[in-house]
């Protein structure tokens, strides 16, 4: 048998034995994807650092829609965002000192902490030139590559104790902006052709601008970096259950280093299903302003959005990206937060008639697949619908939209894996998967 026959013979014996009928997981009991048969999830952890609220439960047990809520460390999202807005002031380096520690930072414990970060942001030489090696084109890989590439240069690598996790997290969550600046400009560079920089972080900057300086020098304006850094806020933690930080509480449980445990949270980010998604939005919002003719007729709106519903225009998939989210209903805090800084990004920009064809897209959207789905239960755009197009008018590109997640959910992740192997009681996380198919004799080779 030729060996090249081989491969397509054994892909071809997998439609085959990879049958599962979808009947089965009912009739065993079976939780698909962790969720149970109303739709929320199944409860397998308790945590103290993020709470996802998308619906109540009324005194029958049944769920009951509500305005999304997000808690960090028992403050909701819109207590945290509001007063940096108001105060026009940079919040990140203060979410990530309430998400590790329990609470927010006094003047002199955040400014202690911003230049403990500071002080952590630049790479050490041999991942610099190792990036420059690596030249990938997807800055996910090199990013994960470059976490596992840390274990080499840590001098206690495998030790769990509180006080190593937290410097090995607060080291991951300074470098994160570092390693992805340098690896986007290094992909410029052999890619696109563009001239090579690599600007080092300064000590003056914190995390946000200095990443947009790492990227673009001076060209950036006051309110793109305050606005990337609520970003990061917003996207810094979203609950154990999601499916990057429960990867990293899962590999945690095992007691395996920071580094693996970190790299295994980035390849489920990655996913075009999770951290991926806002690529998809933003791509199909440049399809839109093409197709639409007049962006203010929600007539021919929705008469192209519901050819999309029917699987006869854009990618035929049936899907509107960006809408609907596996736990709010009604809003997701995150997109009503993002909503108003694109607009006040919008208006400096001079992009105020996108940003309004897009509020009204989210709308029109909504109804479209209510209609569609012929379906009273609420749905909501999420983060991803505003997100890209944000990281558009900064002037980032696509190719760092999922990094720049990355680089805000690492202060979740590392606050996760810090709780996951400190409390009382913890095992590793084993679940178990069912055998449905029957037992079979063994046959001598001869007689096959």
């Amino acid at each position: 048998m030729r060996k090249e026959y081989l491969i397509y013979k054994l892909s071809d014996e997998v439609k085959n034995s990879g049958k599962i009928p979808v009947e089965a997981f009912q009739e065993y009991g079976v939780k698909r994807g962790l969720r149970n048969e109303d739709g929320s999830g199944v409860l397998v952890g308790l945590t103290n650092i993020g709470n996802v609220v998308g619906y109540d439960r009324d005194a029958d047990g049944k769920l009951r829609p509500c305005p999304g809520r997000l808690y960090y460390r028992g403050y909701e999202l819109d207590d945290l965002v509001t007063p940096l807005l108001k105060e026009k002031r940079f919040g990140f380096e203060e979410t990530a000192f309430l998400l590790l520690s329990g609470g927010l930072p006094d003047k002199e414990e955040l400014a202690a902490f911003r230049e403990l970060l500071n002080d952590n942001m630049p790479l050490d030489h041999r991942t610099i030139v190792h990036i420059i090696d690596l030249e990938g084109s997807d800055i996910m890989n090199i990013l994960a590559r470059c976490v596992l590439e840390m274990y080499t240069f840590d001098h206690n690598p495998d030790d769990i104790s509180r006080d190593n996790l937290m410097r090995q997290s607060i080291e991951l969550i300074a470098k994160f902006p570092t390693i992805i600046a340098y690896a986007y400009n290094i992909y410029r560079h052999s890619v696109q052709g563009r001239s090579l920089h690599i600007r080092h972080p300064r000590e003056n900057l914190g995390i946000a601008e200095n990443f947009l300086y790492m990227l673009k020098r001076e060209h950036y304006t006051e309110l793109d970096a305050r606005t990337l850094d609520l970003l990061l806020v917003t996207q810094a933690e979203h609950g154990g259950g999601n499916n990057s930080t429960f990867t990293v509480r899962v590999t945690s449980s095992t007691r395996t280093d920071t580094y693996s445990s970190i790299a295994a949270g980035i390849g489920s980010l990655k996913g075009p299903l999770h951290g991926g998604a806002n690529i998809k939005v933003v791509n199909m919002f440049h399809h839109l302003k093409e197709q639409i003719k007049d962006w203010k007729n929600t007539d021919e709106i929705d008469t192209y959005l519901t050819r999309m519903l029917n699987r006869k225009a854009y990618d035929k998939t049936g899907l509107i990206y960006g809408i609907g989210h596996a736990v709010y209903t009604m809003s997701d805090p995150r997109a009503v937060e993002l909503k108003r800084l694109a607009g006040e990004l919008a208006r400096e920009k001079k992009r105020s008639d996108e940003y309004e064809f897009l509020c009204r897209l989210e709308e029109e959207s909504i109804k479209c697949v209510t209609a569609f789905r012929k379906t009273d239960k609420p749905i909501c755009a999420n983060l991803d619908f505003y997100s890209g197009f944000i990281y558009e008018m900064i002037g980032l590109p696509k190719e760092i939209f999922t990094p720049i997640f990355a680089m805000a959910r690492i202060v979740g992740w590392t606050a996760h894996r810090i709780e996951e192997l400190n409390f009382d009681g913890r095992r590793i996380i084993r679940p178990a998967y069912k055998t449905i198919l029957d037992q079979k004799a063994y046959l001598p080779i001869n007689e096959r």
